[in-house]
């Protein structure tokens, strides 16, 4: 079902609409808040579709799946932007930088350091998000809200990252609006323009509290392969 082309973009345009009426209510304007499709564990052949549909912004979480899959789309789909929003590794990073356009997964320092040696040795500077524990989950990967502003800060001026805004997944079964409310405050003390947050139940709620980046899958591709489910 999700390879048909019509199938898509009335997809996309049922989530673009909803992304409008969102802004229009109390987030940013509508123009702002950018749509990242995540095509993780979707082959090729199920993304071509919203790639013809006009859709250019994707997420993928692994390094090895991307790199087997958007080589060949890029090549087929100019303008993509893809955004890394999975846990990177620091022996990945190499091949991530090469990859990616930007990567929303900064996460401890010894990545932020890997990160900024391989940008700095290739001249790829790439824009970068700070992922934040928002709900201080021990399960979790991500900077603590109190030390956020500070790792921010770490990532510029000692491993020259350039960070242009933070990344969220609240804690599963509570309402995600408070968390995505101190993201928001978070990053005014950053001076951060950017917010990733919000997914396919509740990016309606991100918009509403200042995302301009919210990450759906499920809702544009439907439920994921039994596989990958399985593999988790």
């Amino acid at each position: 079902m999700t390879g048909e082309p019509g199938h898509a973009s009335e997809r996309l345009e049922i989530i673009r609409s909803a992304i409008e009426k969102a802004g229009r209510r109390f987030g940013p304007p509508p123009e702002q808040v950018q749509l990242i499709a995540v095509s993780k564990t979707f082959p090729a052949e199920a993304i071509a579709p919203f790639l013809a549909a006009g859709q250019r912004m994707f997420g993928e979480n692994r390094v090895q799946e991307a790199k087997a899959k958007w080589p060949s789309l890029r090549a087929e789909y100019s303008g993509v932007e893809l955004h890394l929003i999975g846990p990177l590794q620091t022996n990945k990073v190499k091949e991530a930088v090469e990859l990616f356009d930007v990567i929303e997964t900064v996460d401890r320092e010894k990545l932020a350091a890997a990160l900024g040696a391989e940008m700095a040795r290739t001249g790829r500077h790439l824009p970068c998000f700070v992922e934040v524990n928002i709900g201080e989950e021990s399960q979790k990967a991500g900077i603590a809200p109190a030390e956020t502003v500070e790792f921010v800060r770490r990532c510029r001026d000692v491993h020259h990252i350039d960070v242009v805004g933070l990344m969220c997944i609240p804690p599963e079964g509570q309402p995600s609006g408070p968390y995505f409310a101190h993201l928001a405050t978070l990053g005014r003390d950053a001076a951060l323009p950017l917010l990733s947050m919000g997914m396919s139940a509740d990016f309606e709620v991100a918009v509403e509290m200042g995302a301009t980046h919210v990450r759906v899958g499920s809702a544009l591709f439907g439920n994921r392969p039994a596989a990958a489910l399985q593999a988790g």
